[in-house]
């Protein structure tokens, strides 16, 4: 389990496969932006359901405070990682399978009643809203985490300014 530097982890990152690791790394860069600390781990729901457990079970205790998954195909991590702990679970459907990442989506956002998966886009957009929907869920108790918020917004919103310069005519 790979840990960010800068104190105990608040954040956990947990993806099906290796090769998830491309679009995970969205989400750590996003992490890495606000200083939110974090953890990578790699585990599957299918190959190493022990391993996906014993991770969930033990992450409230070990001072985690969200956890982002990423899993393609049958995409059941998520589920189980939120099946065993109380803490929110963010996850990310993966577009690694010849249904482009659908299969992903549907196994992720299709969970039964009583065990909530708040599920993003697929692939690397929807890795980037898990780390912003992880700062935000932090932010109710952090008064810096809501002010680098505002100012990420901000920055957003003059991105878009600058870009529309020269693009068209008359104002917005």
């Amino acid at each position: 389990m790979a840990k960010k530097k800068g104190g105990d982890p608040l954040v956990g990152i947990v993806m099906g496969s290796d090769s998830d690791l491309p679009v995970m790394e969205e989400a750590q860069r996003i992490l890495d932006q606000f200083n939110v600390t974090y953890e990578v781990t790699l585990s599957s729901a299918h190959r190493s359901p022990g391993r996906t457990i014993r991770y969930a079970k033990s992450a409230e205790e070990r001072g985690l405070e969200v956890i982002i998954v990423g899993a393609g195909a049958a995409a059941h991590l998520a589920g189980v990682i939120a099946s065993e702990t109380i803490l929110p679970v963010i996850g990310i459907p993966i577009d690694s399978s010849p249904l482009k990442g659908m299969d992903s989506l549907l196994s992720t956002v299709q969970m039964p009643g009583g065990i909530p998966v708040a599920t993003m886009a697929i692939g690397r957009a929807g890795a980037r809203n898990a780390a912003i929907l992880a700062v935000q869920i932090l932010a109710l108790k952090s008064p810096q985490l809501k002010e680098a918020l505002r100012e990420y917004k901000k920055r957003l919103a003059q991105e878009v300014e600058e870009k529309g310069k020269g693009i068209g005519k008359g104002p917005v």
